[in-house]
C-alpha cells in the first residue's frame, strides 16, 4: 500500500506505531501473568499426577492381598454392594479474562468404612486399605481435570499472544517505521529544495 508523503500521513503513522507498542507492552504483561499462572497451576499439577500414581500402585497391592484372603466372589459382592451414584458438576471460571472449566463434586469420593454400606469387620484390613485408595484416586483425578482444562487453556493463550506479539514485532511495527523513516526523509528533502529554491529567489531579487 503507497502512503502518500505528507506530515498528515506521517502524524497518522506515528501514532499507529506509538499505538502497536503500547499493544505489544500490553500483551506482554498479559502473557507474563498468564505464564506466572501456568506455572503455580502446573506444580500442583504434577503432585496430583504423581500421587494418583503412587496410590493407585498401592491400591493395586492391596487388592492383590485383599483377593488372595478374601476371593474373588466376596470382592465382586462388596464391589456391587458399594457401588453409587456420584454426580460432578462443570463450572465456567475465569482468570485474567481467559474461561476455563472447572470440575466440582457435590461430595467427596472417599467415605469412612460405616458408610461404604458392608460389613467391614468381618473382611480383612487389606479390603478397606484397598477401597479407601480406589477412592482416593477418583478424588484426585477431579483434581486434574480442573487442573488440565485450566493448563490447556492457559498454554493456548498464552501461544497466541505470543504470535500476536511476534506479528506486531516483526513485521507490522519495522513496516511501520520503515514508512516513518522514508517519509520524513522525504519530507525533509522536499524542505531542503524548498529553502533553497527561496534562498536562491531571494538572491536573484538583491
Amino acid at each position: 500500500m503507497i502512503i502518500h508523503p505528507t506530515r498528515t500521513n506521517l502524524l497518522i503513522l506515528k501514532e499507529k506505531s506509538r499505538s502497536v507498542i503500547n499493544s505489544t507492552g500490553i500483551l506482554k504483561a498479559r502473557r507474563q501473568a498468564l505464564i506466572r499462572e501456568f506455572l503455580n497451576t502446573t506444580m500442583p499439577f504434577l503432585r496430583s499426577r504423581e500421587e494418583i500414581r503412587k496410590t493407585y500402585g498401592k491400591a493395586i497391592e492391596e487388592l492383590k492381598l485383599s483377593l488372595g484372603h478374601e476371593g474373588k466372589n466376596c470382592i465382586e459382592s462388596v464391589v456391587a454392594i458399594t457401588r453409587r451414584e456420584f454426580s460432578i458438576e462443570i463450572n465456567e471460571k475465569s482468570i485474567w479474562g481467559l474461561k476455563y472449566r472447572d470440575v466440582v463434586a457435590h461430595e467427596t469420593p472417599v467415605r469412612s468404612p460405616e458408610e461404604r454400606g458392608y460389613d467391614y469387620l468381618s473382611t480383612t484390613p487389606h479390603l478397606d486399605e484397598c477401597t479407601h485408595r480406589f477412592e482416593s484416586v477418583v478424588a484426585t483425578m477431579i483434581e486434574i481435570a480442573t487442573f488440565e482444562s485450566k493448563l490447556k487453556r492457559l498454554g493456548d493463550e498464552i501461544i497466541r499472544i505470543t504470535r500476536r506479539i511476534r506479528v506486531l514485532e516483526e513485521r507490522i511495527q519495522p513496516e511501520l517505521s520503515l514508512q516513518i523513516k522514508t517519509i520524513s526523509q522525504y519530507i525533509g528533502e522536499r524542505e531542503r529544495e524548498a529553502y533553497y529554491r527561496l534562498k536562491r529567489f531571494k538572491g536573484k531579487g538583491q
